[in-house]
């Protein structure tokens, strides 16, 4: 059975994630004791709220210093929600710019779209060979809650580095997740996603050695 740790660094939703992390078979803990975030097979990291308030809290723990030292390593890392947008370089909210963790080139932007946020399910178009999206069917639908991601004209260096991006649309593009080797993330929330999100966990605890 394989150890995740899901980042307690003050956010909401940890419970969620752990218990549908645990409901497709890893066995989980809520911490930020930097021994067991290094050591695990896998570390989830959920976010909500705003992108400064989630950056504040990921370094008043070190969070950030380690999962740059899990992807040093070739630790796998999974960002959900505000989780995926810190691992980004930057994020503008509310004209305020506020340094990501920088796994990622890319800047957070809110979203061109005439309803925010962009609350409810929507469609995902992964690209071939994603993992994260493998035997699921085109057209499911995941959850998402956020008026901010990573726009279609800020995601060409993150393409270019060698990601895999599979995109949403609400008012304009935007990407729903990405994955490059032992770093993935969805904007969408998985935990509220049903059993679409439950497919989409397994998958990626599957790719936990």
């Amino acid at each position: 059975m394989k150890k995740v740790i899901v980042l307690d660094y003050g956010s909401g939703n940890l419970r969620s994630a752990q218990r549908a992390l645990e409901r497709v078979g890893a066995r989980v803990e809520v911490t930020a004791d930097p021994d067991a975030v290094l050591d695990c097979d896998g570390l989830a990291v959920p976010g909500v709220g705003a992108f400064a308030a989630c950056m504040a809290g990921l370094r008043a723990v070190g969070g950030d210093k380690l999962i740059a030292r899990r992807l040093e390593l070739g630790r796998p890392v999974l960002g959900i929600c505000v989780g995926m947008q810190v691992l980004f370089t930057a994020g503008a909210e509310h004209g305020v710019w506020t340094d990501g963790c920088g796994a990622w080139p890319g800047t957070v932007e809110r979203l061109d779209a005439g309803v925010l946020p962009h609350m409810g399910w929507n469609t995902v178009a992964p690209p071939p060979g994603s993992v994260l999206f493998a035997g699921i069917a085109p057209g499911t639908r995941f959850y998402f809650v956020h008026s901010y991601a990573l726009r279609s004209p800020g995601a060409e260096q993150l393409a270019t580095a060698g990601a895999l991006i599979s995109w949403a649309e609400h008012g304009e593009p935007f990407a729903a997740a990405a994955e490059q080797g032992a770093l993935a993330a969805t904007q969408f929330h998985p935990e509220k996603s049903g059993d679409a999100g439950a497919a989409l966990l397994a998958n990626w605890l599957g790719t936990l050695s």
